[in-house]
């Protein structure tokens, strides 16, 4: 099955490379009558774009969108809603001396074994640029799972060995408050001077993500296959330079007792159902219990250095390559609406399998 869709009842495609003339994303399946609040998607776009600070990729891309089908009189039709981006600021020279080398831990050499034939302007498909499509989408299904109740948000909990201290509930005004994207100020100021400290030194750094949708109502997903914590594992790793997820507890899950990390259902005054702790990550037997989901997604350094490393040729040949271009040094920070948007898009499949409407 090609790799360019996700989803079931909200399948999102997406197309474009990222030195084309545009990218773009078609969703099938969102509901009709749903009306969509423009502004909101463009506030999330603007999230994920580069040049919003000194400390990502100083590419110039406005990421104003078109909608091109899907959408009449400020609301869906329920049928395919598609996006249309263009690049405004491609410049492929940086990467004209670099065509016929493979750059270490890129997608050059696996994508040329695969199809025979690549394009080697910035990384084609496997460039992070195409995420614009994915935060759109992401952006149209967080609109829908509002109407269920159902919030979602994002930030950087670790960058490089430096991890964020906090407690209680995280807003998106409290991460969008430091150009790092963490809810703790001062590990925030301690990751921005790792990230400058890096870029000068033409090196790039990781970090991981933590994401939580509260509001999500027990009985969300489906056994064995469809699990909600499987589904929402392939969304995460299909990411630009994700490596690691976990839900609930994750790993150090692994370190405890069964008395130590299993939840203990109760009955509140309301007679709702609920767990005492969450080490579930909100998620049993693959299906939603009613607590908050909880993922954590771990990126690996950027894999484009400003300094020489050795590589080979297309031929095989022994070769040095000292990149050019436009990159972050850490992609955590444009990563957080990244997340939120994977996340979206896994509930809102989840959610329209259990009913169709709006």
């Amino acid at each position: 099955m090609p790799g360019n869709s996700t989803g079931t009842y909200f399948r999102v495609t997406t197309f474009g490379e990222s030195h084309g003339a545009a990218l773009g994303v078609v969703i099938d399946g969102c509901p009709a009558n749903l009306v969509l609040n423009l502004s909101a998607i463009t506030d999330d776009l603007a999230r994920r774009r580069p040049g919003q600070s000194s400390l990502v990729s100083p590419r110039k891309e406005a990421d104003d969108f078109e909608i091109v089908s899907g959408l009449f009189e400020g609301r869906t039709l329920g049928s395919p809603l598609t996006f249309l981006f263009r690049n405004l600021d491609a410049d492929a020279r940086p990467y004209e001396a670099m065509k016929d080398l493979y750059r270490p831990s890129h997608a050059d050499f696996t994508t040329e074994a695969r199809y025979g034939h690549r394009d080697w302007r910035g990384g084609g498909r496997a460039s992070a640029r195409e995420t614009v499509a994915r935060v759109a989408a992401g952006a149209v299904a967080r609109q829908l799972l509002h109407r269920a109740g159902v919030e979602i948000v994002a930030w950087v909990d670790r960058v490089g060995d430096i991890d964020a201290a906090y407690s209680g509930a995280v807003s998106r005004e409290v991460v969008d408050a430091n150009p790092v994207r963490c809810p703790d100020p001062l590990r925030a100021a301690e990751m921005e001077a790792l990230i400058r400290q890096v870029r000068k030194e033409g090196d790039t750094v990781g970090g991981v993500i933590r994401g939580r949708a509260v509001g999500v109502p027990a009985g969300w997903g489906e056994p064995v296959f469809g699990k909600m914590e499987a589904r929402l594992a392939e969304a995460m790793m299909s990411i630009p330079a994700a490596k690691g997820f976990t839900s609930g507890s994750g790993f150090e899950g692994a370190r405890r007792r069964g008395s130590e990390n299993n939840d203990a259902f109760y009955q509140d005054s309301t007679g709702t159902i609920r767990t005492r702790s969450n080490h579930s990550g909100g998620i049993q037997g693959g299906i939603s219990n009613g607590m908050p989901v909880e993922i954590a997604v771990a990126f690996k350094p950027v894999a484009t250095l400003f300094r020489p490393q050795e590589t080979v040729t297309r031929t095989g040949a022994a070769a040095v390559i000292e990149p050019q271009g436009r990159h972050d040094p850490c992609v955590v920070p444009r990563a957080v609406p990244i997340v939120e948007a994977m996340m979206a898009l896994v509930l809102a499949d989840l959610r329209l399998g259990v009913s169709r409407s709006v």
